[in-house]
């Protein structure tokens, strides 16, 4: 619970500025704070722990979905195509019969995400328990996608730093990079090619981290919107109050 937290605080705040006349201020926010926390019964580690929880089971079906074989070659919304800017070659392969060629980089690439998900999901997991929520009760309130958009502004840098040396291993365990190779020097044989090499590790690593926040919102939203998806006292308790707040 956080109330002896929180009054230790005010305690604390009152000692330091009680001089420049803001004693009485800080007195009546801390009052209003452990009002708050007791008359919801949802303190802000609640909060926190109920969203982690919420999260962590986002990721954890939503891994089990994308990591499957096919969970992205085959999907409708995530499969990842040949790069915008790489396009145009291969569309010059194909013109020339090396379809088969082009077909082994998107399969690869493809691949190498549906390997590198279900791999870095310790990253993620380790990444949310450590993550501290100031505002967890305001992003339980929040409705649909709250907890997921506030994930992503808080973690994409560090899921993508952590995320890249994943997909890099991933791209060498599927022989992406050397299908890549093949394809680029056929297509800068061509006469007219222009000199092309995306980032495949960056735009790989874009790609699944995409499709792996759009699985998170799914789920989080699931169990906003679902009470029997609410499988533990801790998110019955989170959720169930932010259902009370829906109305009001």
């Amino acid at each position: 619970m956080m109330r002896l937290p929180f009054l230790s605080l005010s305690i604390c705040a009152l000692l330091v500025f009680s001089s420049c006349g803001n004693a009485g201020k800080l007195l009546k926010a801390a009052d209003q704070a452990l009002k708050s926390t007791s008359s919801t019964g949802l303190t802000n580690e609640d909060a926190a722990n109920g969203l982690k929880e919420a999260i962590i089971k986002g990721i954890e079906n939503g891994t089990g979905v994308l990591a499957q074989k096919d969970g992205f070659l085959k999907s409708p919304t995530y499969k990842i195509p040949f790069p915008a800017e790489a396009q145009k070659i291969e569309q010059a392969l194909r013109k020339i019969g090396m379809g088969g060629q082009v077909d082994k980089v998107t399969e690869s690439l493809n691949r190498a995400a549906e390997l590198a998900v279900n791999e870095a999901k310790p990253v993620f997991i380790n990444s949310i328990k450590a993550m501290s929520f100031t505002d967890a009760l305001k992003i339980v309130t929040g409705g649909n996608n709250a907890a997921t958009n506030y994930l992503k502004e808080t973690t994409t840098l560090e899921l993508t730093r952590k995320f890249s040396p994943v997909i890099q291993n991933a791209l060498d365990k599927v022989n992406a990079t050397k299908y890549w190779g093949d394809v680029m020097t056929i297509y800068n044989k061509l006469p007219t090619s222009e000199k092309i090499n995306p980032d495949l590790n960056a735009y790989v690593t874009g790609k699944a981290l995409t499709a792996l926040f759009d699985q998170i919102a799914i789920e989080e939203n699931k169990i906003r919107e679902d009470p029997a998806r609410r499988a533990t006292e801790i998110l019955k308790k989170v959720f169930g109050y932010a259902d009370s707040q829906k109305n009001k």
